[in-house]
């Protein structure tokens, strides 16, 4: 049986998400559909693509990812890393990664909230996306923003801020070990700077500052038992900069 995740920014108190599932489910009773979140904030479609990007990769390959959002009417069917995509046709895919293949236009008459569930319970069925659409060669794209790295500094920026307050950058965990490789380095952000990474958040006491990667192996920021959003005043776009010594 096909997985099928379900990731929207619809929330939770009205009846967006169970419309849905029910118009998923009326087309294919035995679908199984995981819902990765529903409280994207409204619109944000750089907290979609990460939310989405984060997680996708650790569910069987073949799965089908349905993501609800603003669209103006237009979905698109695509192919990323061996998972199947349905999406609105507003940039997500290209900021979730950049190895996106056969890409389809969806077709839709009148609804397309009835008919893009209805056409994800058809996927899930077997059916191939090429007969459910027309191949195109250019739909919207955003660059995404990575961090640039030299021989003596690395310079980011908060991509994502979590529910705990804790920030998470654009500076990978690739770039970090090679560069620190027998080197002393300075982690700066807001008006503090650290000198070491933890690998764990026990490794502070509460209500001290720590600095990890995540499991996606991107530097993370936050305070143990805290918010550092809020306590350390970094929002999204804040800068991070990491400087090594000779």
């Amino acid at each position: 049986m096909t997985l099928i995740t379900f990731t929207s920014d619809f929330g939770r108190s009205d009846h967006y998400v169970a419309q849905y599932k029910a118009r998923i489910l009326s087309e294919y009773s035995e679908a199984q559909v995981v819902d990765i979140s529903h409280e994207i904030k409204a619109f944000n479609i750089a907290h979609l693509s990460y939310t989405i990007g984060s997680v996708f990769r650790d569910f069987p390959k073949g799965t089908i990812h349905l993501i609800g959002g603003n669209s103006q009417g237009t979905y698109l069917v695509a192919q990323i890393e061996e998972h199947l995509f349905v999406a609105p046709d507003n940039g997500v895919l290209s900021l979730i990664s950049d190895q996106i293949t056969q890409v389809y236009q969806l077709r839709t008459e009148k609804n397309p909230n009835k008919e893009i569930p209805a056409a994800v319970a058809k996927l899930a069925q077997g059916e191939k996306p090429e007969n459910m659409g027309e191949p195109v060669a250019e739909f919207k794209q955003f660059m995404r923003r990575k961090s640039r790295a030299t021989k003596k500094e690395i310079s980011g920026h908060v991509i994502h801020i979590d529910h705990f307050g804790n920030l998470i950058t654009n500076i990978d965990k690739v770039d970090f070990d090679i560069l620190s490789r027998d080197r002393n380095y300075t982690i700066f952000f807001a008006r503090e700077h650290v000198n070491n990474v933890q690998t764990s958040v026990d490794q502070v006491d509460p209500g001290d500052v720590f600095v990890m990667f995540t499991d996606g192996e991107q530097l993370m920021i936050g305070i143990n038992q805290g918010s550092g959003s809020q306590l350390l005043g970094l929002e999204y776009d804040s800068p991070v900069t990491i400087q090594f010594e000779d």
